[in-house]
């Protein structure tokens, strides 16, 4: 465990091992010593830095106690040391045990250190105050990620893996490169000039900033120094002498000082940094992201210093070179402070007048100073990010600023002094809380021209009188709550954005109007006057409007036309015949036919997809009066999702046709498209096409052709030829034969496909595993790197060990669950810092909550990727898409913790998403909390579809659900619904997992659906429900016991021989004295807890050296159904024993199963049962009494069963040798079978003497009590023979 060095005791204070020596430390905390060699590729914990039992033991008394891992400086630079220094290399790790109330300074005071360090995700370090309580931070960190238990809270904290995302330092850790950036000294051996007049002498010699900094004597940091400015200079290598360079600085008055370096990496080192900065044009000094609390002091000796980017640090006021000391930088115009914590402005900033431009987002302010009106030269002044809701009045007085940021504050309204700032074109002001749009204030400010009031709480609009507004041309009101928008009054509006809100009504004037966005919204109407002469571009796309608006067809410069997802029922013919447009998107609407086109239009894009069309005009494609082609400079041409059954052959006319996309129509005959000669992309699959014409050349340009779902089409080995140079052919393939050796499960199969489309590498992974915690389950993943591979492939092949873990911690789907993806994000180690990715994992597990249910399907997930539940052949969601657009409350979580959130609607301009694994960095604004769901399988239920997120941005749930709700193989199915997405335009990686379910009545095998157990005297006779799977062979992988199956629920089969057997059975009265037991219920119709039947294990020895076949040489006939190989096996079952059910007590049949014939009713049947695998565990099979007849003979044995090494003959797949099985069957602490493996296949299996009489005795009597059939009577049924327990 390490060595301890115990504190005093105390009431923090766990009790003491006896071995540890007692001393006592300051603070009353314990503090466990570990001497751990790091890994060079993690910087995470091993496991086996954890404290030990006694620890525990004193944790486990109070949630509020915990420990904190206290690493060493030389923790962060393990990974950027080598391979050897890292393996050689030890840092000493603190395992400090306190409270949530123990303070930074009584931890200090203990390890005897002067102050504690924090370090979040493996990036900036901050210096924790004193009052600051580590753990308490520990468990505030792991509270917000999700974790609710206070227990499990405490478990976390412990685990040292939680090193990669939060790290606690007693000295701060500082990497090389990060130093280098910062400052570079050193005493070396300086000359002076370019010639050698001077000679060499040790100085210090410092770079830091813009300048070299030589000192005028040896080891002197004060007085007087030389200054080199090395902006636009030159730094050279002296070829005379080893390691030295020299510097130069810029201008007719330059200087030059050689410094000779002692070694090759010093060297570089400054080789590398000075040329950085003398390739500069400007002065500009980066220190960003570099857990600075004070710039260097030499730092201040670059006079010429413009720019400075201390971006990410924790900058403070009252320090040698901290903010209070910024005015020394006389020629400093631009500052950027953004993302430091400060928490109130410098004042002493207003000071810098030479400042034009000052950032200081993101650090906590609540007000400004009056001060800043002294900032008299400033330009740009950006706050957003803060918590300000007013602005000073003073602020007014800067008549030269231009660029005002206030996004993400806390503003309800447009401050006043926006009418001071006359400089000021634009009203930035996105996300903040401005309820009410008054138009009254922005009239009052005639020099704003654009105004941004994205993502507000916009909901109603205030005019107070009917004065137009002649100024602002730009305004952005996306993502609000509008419900509806009259903008007559702003007369020269030219481009308006308002997405995504609740408009039902929009007005607007069209006098200076060119662009209109108003796509998902509730638009029924859209009134522009005048007519908007200048409009070129229009998207009212998912809106419920059902005819384009009359001003569209009548705009002269419209180009792009966008009304798809609409209520559409025709187009107006004045919009094709408009001269001016050239992408027409009409799809997804109720379109049942398109205006013949009478004059040449330049429509260059005509989406039709999705409507109802059943022909297309015969003169669309033919010439026009002035004999152009109506649609000559047609490109693409989109009509999937038709009704269509022929494209008119004048479709050659289209000489500039590059893409036609047809897919899911009724299309018998190929177009005559191969004859153009600028084709690239073909799209016809799911047609009715027969045959191909092709022509004697193909065009060269021709690149992608898709001919999937034409069951009809058969190509020739010479059309197969000639369409060898394509780069992409898309064929059916013929379906593989299916062989009996397939493993899978009864009740769920899946299919899955992946396309990288246009990008050049995979970032989806799925995870699939049928057969999942020993064949009781089964789990199905898909997660979504986007831009990274890395992220999908980690979570592939660690997210179900994880789930595995955490279903054995708790039964509770919302818990596991939970903990499962938060764990999976701590896992992710180091490449969770950067990176993030989207999860959905699904989970099939036996429902215990519900007793009418057999399985129950918890799906969790985070960002984009979804599943989607097909019941009754209706879509269910079970997903949520943790996205900006897609979801509102996270939107405004992610506002309330400013986030700055780009135009694009992307955090940080990282990603739309707001929950990912990974992205620890971009806490707490990404989170890996999950959303969950859980709900019981049904019969209705048919299917799951997973997909992520480029697959439903292209297709709706209804249609995903309707293109493979009849499609038998579940992977044609996955690859059919991404070749729709592809077709829907897809170019970024698609994934989709479709899984059959057949968790209901089909799948079942209980006794009430007509199967029952073989009884004391053999099988029972009964009806047959459905057709008997096909044999498959046992896998060993399944993780299902070898008894005869899992779904014959609690009745089991005794193998005890003669004595068991012979004492319970008598040879008259077969059901007499027989106990009654509940129906044998298979795993979807489970047997109440309060069921009568208790396991009875029972234990059997078959041991003899007398005959290879377990009996005596006088006998003739063995044992039926005992394997004897002359080796010992005890085999552990449960004995219960069942009676034979006539088949008038049979309950009805199904309609559609087969009806059992007179002839099966008179003889009866007589069931085997297989051997169990994951496909047909231990289901009974019907056998005809013909083929029963012939396996007894030793003749036809060999045609039905295989020969075993000792002689005798098994059924092929239609017995169950128990003892064979039992051989085969895993380990496992709840299996029935703990049979010793058989080292020597050539021993025999036989009875030992003490049974032979016995055994022979019970066999008489089975043949003497078996009944003869009557075929006379038809309605009796024939008793099978007696069943034999060591079946």
């Amino acid at each position: 465990m390490g060595e301890v060095e115990p504190g005093p005791v105390g009431p923090l204070e766990p009790p003491e091992p006896p071995e540890a020596p007692a001393s006592r430390r300051p603070g009353g905390i314990r503090v466990l010593k570990r001497t751990m060699k790091r890994n060079g590729s993690r910087p995470c914990l091993n496991r086996r830095s954890r404290f030990g039992s006694r620890e525990r033991d004193w944790l486990r008394e109070d949630v509020r106690r915990g420990c904190v891992y206290l690493n060493g400086a030389d923790s962060a630079t393990a990974t950027a040391a080598s391979t050897s220094a890292a393996a050689s290399s030890s840092s000493d790790l603190h395992l400090v045990l306190c409270t949530v109330d123990t303070p930074a300074s009584e931890i200090c005071a203990g390890e005897g250190r002067e102050r504690l360090y924090l370090q979040l995700h493996g990036d900036l370090v901050r210096r924790l105050e004193p009052t600051e309580r580590p753990l308490q931070i520990v468990y505030d960190y792991l509270s917000r990620l999700g974790f609710d238990d206070p227990v499990r809270i405490q478990e976390e904290a412990a685990n040292p893996d939680l090193g990669c995302m939060l790290r606690f330092y007693g000295e701060k850790p500082c990497q090389m490169d990060h130093l280098d950036r910062i400052l570079l000294s050193g005493i070396y051996n300086v000359r002076k000039g370019k010639t050698q007049l001077h000679k060499w002498a040790e100085r210090l010699v410092v770079l830091c900033g813009t300048c070299l900094i030589v000192s005028s004597v040896k080891d002197c940091q004060t007085g007087k120094m030389h200054i080199l400015p090395l902006v636009g200079g030159k730094v050279e290598e002296v070829k005379r002498r080893q390691y030295c360079l020299a510097f130069s600085s810029a201008g007719a008055q330059a200087q030059t000082y050689h410094v000779s370096f002692e070694t090759l990496a010093e060297y570089q080192r400054w080789q590398r940094q000075s040329s950085k900065v003398v390739s500069q044009r400007i002065s500009t000094v980066d220190l960003s992201c570099h857990s600075l609390e004070e710039v260097p002091e030499h730092l201040f000796y670059s006079q010429d210093i413009t720019y400075l980017n201390l971006r990410h640090n924790f900058m403070q006021l009252e320090r040698p070179g901290g903010l209070d000391t910024f005015y020394k930088f006389s020629q400093l115009k631009g500052l950027n402070l953004s993302h430091n914590k400060l928490g109130s402005f410098p004042v002493l900033l207003c000071e810098i007048s030479t400042l034009t431009e000052l950032n200081l987002s993101c650090n906590g302010f609540h007000d400004l100073p009056s001060q800043i009106g002294n900032l008299l030269n400033l330009q740009t002044l950006c706050l957003d990010g803060n918590f300000l809701s007013t602005l000073p009045e003073e602020l007014g007085n800067l008549q030269q600023l231009s660029s005002l940021g206030i996004s993400f504050n806390n503003f309800s309204q447009i401050p006043k002094v926006y009418e001071k700032l006359t400089m000021l074109d634009k009203v930035v002001m996105a996300g903040n809380q401005l309820e009410v749009l008054n138009l009254e204030v922005l009239n009052c400010m005639s020099h704003v021209k654009h105004v941004d009031l994205r993502m507000n709480h916009l909901k109603t609009m205030v005019i107070e009188n009917l004065e137009g507004n002649k100024y602002i041309t730009h305004m952005d009101l996306r993502d609000n709550q509008l419900t509806d928008l009259d903008l007559s009054s702003l007369c020269n509006l030219e481009q308006l954005h308002c997405e995504r809100n609740r408009l039902r009504e929009l007005t607007l004037s069209g006098f200076s109007l060119r662009t209109l966005n108003a796509n998902s919204n509730r638009l029924t109407a859209v009134n522009v006057y005048p007519v908007p002469s200048l409009l070129t571009s229009l998207e009212l796309s998912r809106n419920l409007l059902e005819c384009v608006p009359d001003w569209a067809c009548e705009a002269k410069k419209i180009e792009i036309l966008d009304v798809s997802y609409n209520l559409l029922t025709e187009i107006p013919m004045r919009i094709l015949s408009s001269l001016s447009l050239r992408k027409l998107m009409v799809g997804h609407n109720h379109v049942q036919n398109l205006p013949a086109l009478v004059e040449h239009i330049p429509l260059e894009v005509l989406d039709i997809q999705h409507n109802l069309l059943t022909r297309l005009p015969d003169t669309l494609f033919s010439k026009a009066l002035n004999k152009l082609n109506k649609l000559e400079q047609l490109e693409e041409l989109n009509l999937s999702g038709n009704k269509l059954k022929t494209i008119p052959t004048t479709i050659a006319n289209c000489k500039r046709l590059h893409t036609l996309v047809a897919h899911s129509n009724h299309i018998s005959i190929f177009p005559e498209i191969l004859q153009l000669p600028q084709i690239q992309f073909v799209d016809l699959s799911c047609n009715d096409l027969t045959e191909i014409l092709i022509p004697e050349a193909l065009p060269a340009t021709l690149q992608d052709l898709d001919l999937t779902g034409n069951t009809n089409l058969v190509l020739e080995h010479k059309t197969l030829d000639t369409f060898s140079h394509i780069t992409t052919l898309k064929i059916d393939q013929k379906p593989l034969p299916t062989t009996d050796s397939t493993v899978t499960s009864n009740f769920w199969s899946h299919g899955l496909a992946e396309m990288a489309g246009q990008r050049n590498k995979l970032c989806i992974s799925a995870l699939a595993v049928d057969n999942f915690a020993e064949g009781v389950g089964a789990v199905y993943g898909m997660f979504d790197g986007d831009r990274n591979e890395e992220l999908p492939r980690l979570l592939q092949c660690t997210m179900a060990d994880v789930l595995l873990e955490e279903v054995q911690q708790s039964t509770n789907d919302t818990v596991f669950m939970a903990h499962t993806f938060l764990v999976s994000h701590r896992k992710l180690g180091m490449a969770g810092q950067k990176l993030g990715s989207s999860a959905l994992l699904c989970y099939i597990h036996p429902d215990t909550a519900d007793p009418t249910s057999s399985f129950s399907l918890t799906v969790a997930n985070v960002g984009t990727c979804q599943a989607v539940l097909c019941r009754s052949g209706k879509p269910v969601p079970l997903s949520k898409v943790f996205s900006l657009e897609q979801d509102p409350e996270e939107a405004q979580r992610v506002k309330d913790q400013k986030a700055i959130i780009t135009e694009d609607n992307k955090v940080n301009g990282v990603t739309c998403c707001t929950r990912l694994l990974g992205c620890t960095y971009l806490y707490p604004w990404i989170l890996p909390k999950p959303h969950i769901s859980s709900t019981p399988l049904t019969i209705q239920d048919e299917l799951l579809i997973l997909g992520n997120k480029a697959l439903w941005e292209h297709l709706s749930y209804t249609e995903a659900v309707n293109a493979v709700c009849h499609v038998q193989d579940p992977l044609a199915a996955a690859k059919k619904l991404c070749t729709l997405a592809q077709s829907y335009g897809c170019q970024d990686n698609v994934g989709a997992m479709v899984v059959y379910l057949n968790v209901g009545e089909k799948g079942c095998t209980c006794e009430m659906n007509g199967l029952t157990l073989p009884g004391p005297v053999g099988f029972a006779s009964t009806a047959v429900t459905k057709d008997p799977p096909k044999p498959t062979t046992p896998s060993s992988s399944s993780g299902i016991a070898s008894e005869f199956s899992s779904e014959m629920s609690t009745s089991e089969v005794s193998s005890e021989v003669g004595s068991t057997a012979s004492d319970e059975h008598n040879t008259v009265g077969l059901d007499a004295g027989l106990p009654s037991r509940p129906e044998r219920r298979c795993s979807l119709h489970p047997t109440p807890t309060s069921g009568v039947f208790q396991r009875q294990p029972s234990c059997a020895t078959f041991s003899s050296n007398q005959s290879d076949n377990g009996l005596d040489s006088d006998d003739d006939q063995p044992v039926e159904g005992v394997m004897t190989n002359g080796s010992k096996v005890e085999v552990e079952v449960d004995i219960h024993c069942c009676r034979g059910r006539q088949l008038e007590n049979s309950p009805t049949l199904r309609e559609n199963s087969p009806t059992p014939c007179l002839e099966e009713r008179a003889r009866g049947l007589v069931f085997g049962i297989r051997r169990q695998n994951s496909v047909n565990s231990g289901i009974l099979l019907p056998l005809s009494k013909d083929k029963m007849e012939l396996q007894k003979s030793p003749s036809t044995s060999c045609l039905y069963g295989k020969k075993l090494s000792n002689g005798s003959i098994v059924p092929l797949e239609d017995s169950l040798n128990l003892i064979e099985v039992a051989t085969e069957a895993p380990r496992k602490k709840t299996g029935y079978f703990a049979a010793p493996a058989q080292l020597e296949p050539e021993d025999q299996f036989v009875v030992p003497r003490d049974l032979e009489e016995e055994v022979k005795e019970q066999m008489k009597h089975h043949q003497e009590s078996r009944p003869e059939p009557d075929s006379s009577e038809e309605g009796r049924t024939e008793l099978a023979e007696e069943f034999d327990t060591a079946l």
